[in-house]
C-alpha cells in the first residue's frame, strides 16, 4: 500500500483532476499543477499551483482555469481553427480571444456552475494585469474586450469589474463597427466554422481586414469536395438526369428524331451564320467562361500599402545563436565585457536608480486583522494584557502594477560598428536584467541586411531585366538576441554578437519596426513599450538608386505614424549622434554615444513614473494629456 499524503490539498487536487478529465472528454489525459503559467497540449493540461494552505484564490483560480481548458478541449477543433485563423498578428489575437469565449459560453450552456469558476480566473487575470485601472481605450487590449463581448452576448453575464472595465472602454466602438454581426452570436455558437466565419466579419468591420488573409471559403469550388451531403446531392441527382436521359431516348419515336436532326440543322446554320459576320465585330465571350483572376497580392507593409519589396524570398529572421557557434559567442561576449568594463560601472548605477523607481510603483501594502497569514507582532500587546483576545494575523498584499513588456530594438547598421554598437549592447544587457527583477520582461531585437548592395534580391532583379521601380532591393536580416519569455541569463552571451566582424551592414528601418510593433501586438501583456535605438536615417544604397530619394524614410513615417496612431505601443527613440525627433514624436537625441546609458533609463524611467507630469516632460511633451 502506497503512504498516504500530509499534504491537505492533495485529495482536492486528485477531485479537481478527474473533474476536469470529464468535462474534457479526456479520460487519458494527464493534469498537473505548476508555478510555470497554465495552458494544454494534446495529452496534458498544466492547472496553477494550491498550495498546503488551499486558500480560496488559490481554489478558485485552479477551478476557474481547469473549467476553462476543459470547455477548449471539449469544443475546439484545430483543424477548424487552423483553417479560418488571420494572418495578422492582432487580427489572429481578436480571432483567438473570441473563439475562447465561444468556447467557455457553450460549455456553460451545459454545465452553468463553470461560469462562476471562470469568472474568478477573468477577474484574477484582469487584477494581475491591472486592467481596474486602464483609462483609455488605447492603453486596453482590442482582443480582450473583443472576447469579454463575445462572452457577454453569449452568457448574459457581467463580467468581474477589472475586466468591464476594458470591455467599457472599447464598448461603443464595438457597438458601432461590428454590433450588427455579433447579435448573431448565439445561433452560431455550436458550429465552430460558422463563428469563425462571423469573427472574420467582426474582424474586417473592426477596420483589421487587411490582416485576415486568404477567405478560406473562396476556393472551395461548385463541386462541394468539402460537403459529403453536397456530393451526396449532386450523385443523387446525376443518377435521377441518367435515367430520366434513357426513359427519354426509349420513348422517343422516329418524328421526334427527325424534328431534332431538323434543330441540329437549324443550330449548325445559326453557328455559320455568325461565322460569316463582319470579322471586326469582337463578340463578347459569356460570363462563365471568362478567366478568373488572380486575387491581388497582400501588402507588404500594413503602414503604407503603396510600399514596394521587389522580394522577401531572401529575407530572415533569425535567432542570434543560430548566426555563430556557442563557442564563438562566448569569446565575442568575453571581449564585449573587457571592452566595456571602464562603463559598466556607471551603467549599473543608473540601472539601480530605475529598478529603485520601478520598486516604488510596485510598494507593498500590508491587510491587518486577518483570522490567518503572518502573525502580527505589533498587536501582541493586547493578547498579553486581554489574553482572551485571539492572535491578529496580517498578509502582504501587491499594489496594483499592470503586466508589462519592453522591447529594444537596435540598429545594426555600419555605422553603429565600434563603440556605438558596444555600449548599445551593454545597455541593453544590464537594462534587460534590471527590468526582470522588477518582473518587466524584455525582449532585445536587431535589424541589418544580409548583404552590401543589395546581394540577392538585386541579382534576381538584373537578371529579370532590371524592371522599374522594384521598390526595396535588398536582403532584409532581423535578429532576435533575446525573446520577451527567456530569462537573461541563458542569453546574455547572445548580445556578444554584435561584437562579429561583418555583420553590420546597411539599415532599412520602416520594415524593422513594423517588424518589432508586430511581435509585441502579438503578446498579451496589458502595456506594451517599445525602444529603438539608431543613429540615423535608413540608408540602403540598392534601394535608393533605383527608387526616389526618400523612398525608405518615408516608409519609416508611415510606420511610425501608424504604430503612434493606434496607440497599442509606447513608441520612444533615441538618437544617436543623429536628430530622430523629426521621426519620432517622443524622441530624444544624444551628441556622444556615452550618455547612452543615461538616456536609455531616464527614458525608461520616465514611462513607469506614477506622476503624468514628471512622465510627459521627460517624453519631451509640452502638456500632460
Amino acid at each position: 500500500m502506497s503512504k498516504p499524503s500530509d499534504n491537505p490539498a492533495d485529495p482536492f487536487k486528485k477531485a479537481l483532476a478527474e473533474a476536469t478529465k470529464t468535462m474534457a472528454d479526456a479520460p487519458e489525459m494527464t493534469v498537473s499543477y505548476s508555478v510555470d503559467p497554465s495552458g494544454m497540449t494534446s495529452d496534458t493540461m498544466r492547472l496553477p499551483q494550491v498550495s498546503r494552505r488551499m486558500t480560496r484564490d488559490e481554489v478558485l483560480l485552479a477551478r476557474g482555469t481547469a473549467d476553462a481548458l476543459a470547455m477548449r478541449r471539449r469544443h475546439h477543433d484545430a483543424k477548424i481553427d487552423a483553417r479560418y485563423a488571420p494572418s495578422g498578428d492582432l487580427a489572429a489575437s481578436i480571432y483567438e480571444a473570441m473563439e475562447t469565449a465561444r468556447c467557455e459560453a457553450l460549455g456553460a450552456r451545459d454545465m452553468p456552475g463553470t461560469l462562476t469558476n471562470i469568472d474568478a480566473k477573468i477577474a484574477h487575470e484582469a487584477e494581475r494585469k491591472g486592467y481596474a485601472q486602464i483609462r483609455s481605450a488605447q492603453d486596453a487590449p482590442l482582443p480582450v474586450a473583443a472576447g469579454y463581448f463575445v462572452r457577454e452576448l453569449a452568457t448574459g453575464r457581467k463580467l468581474p469589474p477589472g475586466a468591464s472595465n476594458v470591455l467599457d472602454l472599447w464598448r461603443p466602438f464595438i457597438e458601432q463597427s461590428a454590433g450588427d454581426e455579433l447579435e448573431g452570436v448565439d445561433h452560431v455558437l455550436g458550429d465552430q466554422a460558422a463563428f469563425a466565419r462571423m469573427a472574420r466579419k467582426v474582424i474586417a468591420d473592426l477596420g483589421y481586414g487587411d490582416q485576415l488573409g486568404d477567405d478560406p471559403d473562396e476556393d472551395m469550388g461548385d463541386e462541394g469536395e468539402d460537403d459529403p451531403q453536397a456530393r451526396q446531392e449532386e450523385d443523387q441527382g446525376e443518377d435521377q438526369d441518367s435515367e430520366q436521359s434513357e426513359e427519354d431516348d426509349a420513348d422517343a419515336s422516329p418524328e421526334s428524331s427527325q424534328e431534332t436532326q431538323q434543330d441540329q440543322s437549324q443550330t449548325t446554320v445559326s453557328s455559320d451564320d455568325l461565322a460569316d459576320q463582319d470579322m471586326g465585330e469582337e463578340v463578347d465571350m459569356p460570363q462563365a467562361d471568362a478567366p478568373l483572376e488572380p486575387p491581388p497580392p497582400q501588402p507588404h507593409s500594413a503602414a503604407d500599402p503603396n510600399y514596394v519589396v521587389f522580394t522577401t524570398e531572401f529575407d530572415e529572421e533569425i535567432a542570434a545563436e543560430d548566426l555563430a557557434e556557442p563557442a564563438e559567442l562566448e569569446r565575442l561576449r568575453l571581449y564585449l565585457d573587457q571592452q566595456l568594463e571602464p562603463l559598466k560601472g556607471a551603467v549599473s548605477r543608473l540601472a539601480n536608480k530605475l529598478q529603485r523607481r520601478l520598486q516604488a510603483q510596485q510598494s507593498r501594502a500590508w491587510e491587518f486583522d486577518r483570522e490567518e497569514g503572518m502573525l502580527d507582532a505589533g498587536r501582541l500587546a493586547r493578547v498579553v494584557a486581554n489574553p482572551t483576545m485571539p492572535l491578529s494575523f496580517k498578509v502582504e498584499k501587491d499594489t496594483e502594477f499592470r503586466d508589462t513588456v519592453v522591447t529594444l530594438l537596435l540598429d545594426n547598421s555600419g555605422s553603429m560598428r565600434g563603440r556605438p554598437i558596444s555600449i548599445a549592447a551593454i545597455c541593453a544587457d544590464v537594462l534587460a536584467r534590471t527590468l526582470e527583477r522588477c518582473d518587466v520582461k524584455v525582449e532585445i531585437l536587431g535589424f541589418t541586411t544580409r548583404a552590401w548592395k543589395g546581394g540577392q534580391s538585386r541579382e534576381k532583379w538584373l537578371a529579370d531585366g532590371r524592371p522599374q521601380n522594384p521598390g526595396r532591393l535588398n536582403d532584409l536580416r532581423h535578429i532576435i538576441y533575446k525573446r520577451a519569455d527567456a530569462p537573461m541569463r541563458r542569453t546574455r552571451t547572445n548580445l556578444g554578437l554584435m561584437m562579429k566582424e561583418g555583420l553590420l551592414k546597411e539599415n532599412i528601418d520602416g520594415e524593422a519596426l513594423e517588424w518589432a510593433h508586430r511581435r509585441m501586438m502579438a503578446r498579451s501583456e496589458a502595456r506594451k513599450i517599445l525602444m529603438v535605438i539608431s543613429d540615423g536615417a535608413p540608408v540602403d544604397d540598392s534601394t535608393l538608386s533605383v527608387n526616389p530619394a526618400i523612398y525608405l524614410e518615408k516608409h519609416l513615417r508611415d510606420v511610425i505614424a501608424m504604430v503612434e496612431k493606434r496607440r497599442a505601443v509606447e513608441l520612444i527613440a533615441i538618437g544617436i549622434g543623429h536628430d530622430v525627433t523629426r521621426y519620432y514624436q517622443h524622441a530624444v537625441t544624444i551628441t556622444d554615444v556615452e550618455q547612452l546609458a543615461g538616456a536609455m533609463t531616464e527614458q525608461l524611467a520616465g514611462l513607469f513614473d506614477s506622476d503624468p507630469r514628471a512622465r510627459a516632460r521627460l517624453l519631451g511633451i509640452k502638456k500632460a494629456m
